[in-house]
């Protein structure tokens, strides 16, 4: 039997899920499972459908639930399956490697086009996967001028999101706005405690009983993006920087991984400044 993923995100109103699942059932598609949230403070509907059946046009049933549901919905049906993703990195591989090793061994759910360095201490790591490593150096040279390099390098792998795998690098308003709502960071810091850099050396000077690591949207404001995933693991007075860096590492591969796997297959819907999760 077919299946098919619908995403639905629009304005509240009374009989949505009963509108929903009838419009499915004139098509001859059967709801195998659902989930649906309703945003009280923004009056926004959020739904996730699997269901099995032929669709002979999907063109169709956009349309239909046009017609029906809330003026300016946002409708997704069967998003393609493998999505692209591009790699932005520094020096740092423990996230890069986790990454690699999963679309290595298939279990990614989607395609890593390249990865995008400004040093090129990842390049040879990169090539043992079969996978682009670009150098793009930012130095001796305008931020505009770094970045469009970025843009052009990317541009013919059309990437359905940019990961920021600790690219440590603060990207402009106007890069972010080129990919608005797909690029995505990994932030060494159980957010928002501690934004910026150095936040294990912020924790231990603090002495925190708990480290963590946070997934999230890029925008304008620095770490304060949309949260995908945060994860917490607990410290003692014991624990040296180095102790934190070393078990923070291990926390920003899971988050990381986590947070892609949500993406990846359609399940984050992002309202305002939140996510809502279909786990």
């Amino acid at each position: 039997m077919v299946k098919n993923l619908i995403l639905i995100q629009c304005d509240d109103k009374v009989g949505l899920v009963a509108l929903i699942s009838s419009i499915l059932a004139n098509h001859n598609l059967n709801i195998t499972a659902m989930r649906e949230f309703v945003d009280e403070r923004s009056f926004s509907f959020f739904t996730r459908i699997e269901c099995s059946g032929e669709l002979p046009s999907v063109s169709d049933l956009k349309l239909q639930f046009e017609k029906e549901l809330p003026l300016h919905s946002i409708i997704s049906i069967n998003p393609k399956q493998e999505k692209i993703i591009a790699i932005l990195v520094t020096k740092e591989y423990h996230c890069l490697a986790d990454t690699l090793t999963r679309h290595f061994f298939k279990t990614l759910n989607a395609k890593v086009c390249c990865v995008i360095g400004n040093h090129k201490n990842l390049e040879d790591f990169t090539r043992q996967f079969s996978i682009p490593f670009y150098h793009i150096s930012h130095e001796n040279k305008s931020k505009s001028d770094y970045e469009a390099e970025i843009i052009h390098t990317l541009k013919s792998y059309n990437p359905d999101f940019l990961i920021l795998s600790k690219f440590m690098r603060i990207l402009s308003p106007q890069f972010i706005e080129h990919y608005q709502n797909r690029i995505i960071n990994i932030h060494h810091s159980f957010l928002p405690a501690f934004i910026g850099a150095s936040p294990y050396k912020q924790a231990h000077e603090r002495g925190v009983k708990i480290i963590g690591a946070t997934a999230h949207f890029v925008t304008n404001d620095l770490d304060e993006g949309p949260i995908i995933v945060q994860q917490t693991i607990p410290v003692n007075h014991a624990f040296t920087i180095t102790d934190m860096i070393v078990a923070g590492k291990e926390v920003e591969k899971a988050v990381l991984s986590k947070a892609l796997q949500l993406l990846l297959q359609n399940r984050v819907f992002i309202t305002g400044n939140k996510t809502v999760l279909f786990e």
